[in-house]
């Protein structure tokens, strides 16, 4: 599109009776502008799906966005991603703001300027109802409950915010529903050590690469709860037990209390964890209707500790997919899977290792014995690329045993994956 010229364009355009959506690169502006200006609702600049974005200096960019925007009319999305591009001045985004706040119904908006823009005063009570900023600087946030009365999906990433703006700001967003938290610089008050946000819409919240002393969230509505690589010392969660979908990867937290949010939980994804397992299996204990339980590359903070698989199958009666990777000792396979238990509605079963012994051969017949209705088996290994003579041996011993498993439950497919 970008070599054609304006008259093709526009027949083009003029044929797609039903067309709402396109995409323009910034060198065709000049070559659509007689090209349906009523039908375009959504406008994308991006700096890394276009390279020649750097062969462009910042005034020049500045000036062909704003040419671009301006021959829109209702415009409802717009994308401005520039990454790797020099400071823009102040006032020509002001202007693109301006322009197209009253019918925009999402913004996404990664724009460094001098001086900051302070995008939320810009945006505030339209009908945006997405807004993702990225390297951006917030501060100043009025308490004001109507600020975003239409906004449902709120992303942060690599934004510096004091942890009061970011409170005021989530209950500025009476609708919000899905709230993304990623790498944020969080400035606390000196007499300030916890952060405290409150909604009563939110479904959906991720929070990533954070770092607090502790952080309280009240969400009654909360559905789905993902934390990654983040360090609290104390993290709690308030609602009316309504949570559905909780997964942890890689988070160091001393405290972690779900409260009584577990009765609904579905599915239980924790990996790189260090958690002692009584009380963790006491945080979730009362999730009955749990479907899918993964354990992956977890630590226990007590040597002695196990996971009870026993304890598991009686607890969960509705698990169908489990997931289990953590270091095996004598002590798991013995008292790991001691009783007559049954995994009764488990079909899918997935075990890892990262150092591969005889123990883990045990373990795995051991848990195949106990899912009568298994239908798949996933093996997960590490294989290092220099291998002594006897992690050959032992690699050798496990693919044997597992052929044999195989001819006994010809029913169960088996599938490895190596790293």
């Amino acid at each position: 599109m970008e070599y054609l010229p304006v008259e093709v364009i526009g027949n083009i355009l003029s044929r797609l009776g039903a067309a709402r959506n396109v995409v323009i690169a910034s060198a065709t502006c000049r070559k659509w502008q007689e090209a349906w200006r009523n039908h375009l609702h959504t406008l994308t600049f991006n700096s890394n799906d276009w390279p020649l974005y750097h062969d462009i200096s910042a005034s020049r960019l500045e000036i062909l966005i704003t040419q671009t925007i301006f021959q829109t009319r209702g415009l409802q999305c717009l994308s401005i991603i520039l990454d790797d591009v020099d400071e823009f001045s102040a006032a020509p985004v002001i202007a693109w703001l301006m322009y197209t706040r009253e019918t925009l119904r999402q913004l996404h908006y990664n724009v460094r300027t001098a001086p900051n823009i302070n995008i939320l005063e810009k945006c505030g009570r339209q009908k945006l109802e997405v807004l993702t900023l990225a390297h951006n600087t917030i501060m100043g946030v009025e308490p004001s409950y109507h600020k975003f009365p239409c906004l449902k999906s709120l992303s942060l990433s690599y934004v510096s915010i004091s942890a009061l703006d970011l409170s005021l700001l989530l209950t500025a967003c009476p609708r919000i529903e899905l709230l993304n938290l990623v790498s944020l610089d969080i400035v606390m008050s000196d007499s300030q050590a916890t952060m405290e946000l409150t909604t009563n819409s939110l479904k959906d919240i991720y929070v990533e690469a954070v770092s607090l002393d502790k952080l309280i969230l009240e969400a009654d509505a909360l559905e789905k709860l993902h934390l990654k690589d983040c360090t609290f010392e104390v993290f709690e969660l308030i609602g009316k037990g309504v949570l559905r979908f909780l997964k942890i990867d890689d988070v160091s937290v001393i405290h972690l209390d779900i409260g009584e949010n577990a009765e609904n939980l579905e599915i239980i994804d924790v990996s790189n964890f260090t958690i002692m397992w009584a009380k963790f299996y006491h945080m979730i204990s009362k999730s009955s209707k749990l479907r899918k339980l993964r354990l992956w590359g977890v630590v226990f903070d007590d040597e002695d500790e196990i996971v009870d698989i026993e304890t598991i199958s009686s607890c969960f009666p509705l698990l169908n997919h489990l997931s289990l990777s953590y270091e095996l000792k004598e002590a798991s396979i013995h008292y790991g899977l001691q009783g007559c238990f049954v995994l009764e509605n488990v079909v899918e079963l997935e075990l890892g290792w990262t150092v591969i012994t005889d123990l883990f051969s045990v373990w795995v017949s051991g848990l195949l014995e106990r899912c009568p209705h298994l239908r798949k088996l996933v093996i997960h290994g590490v294989v290092s690329e220099t291998k002594t003579h006897e992690e050959c041996h032992n690699l050798a011993n496990f693919t044997s045993s597992v052929v044999k498993l195989m001819r006994k439950y010809l029913q169960v497919e088996v599938q490895f994956e190596y790293e």
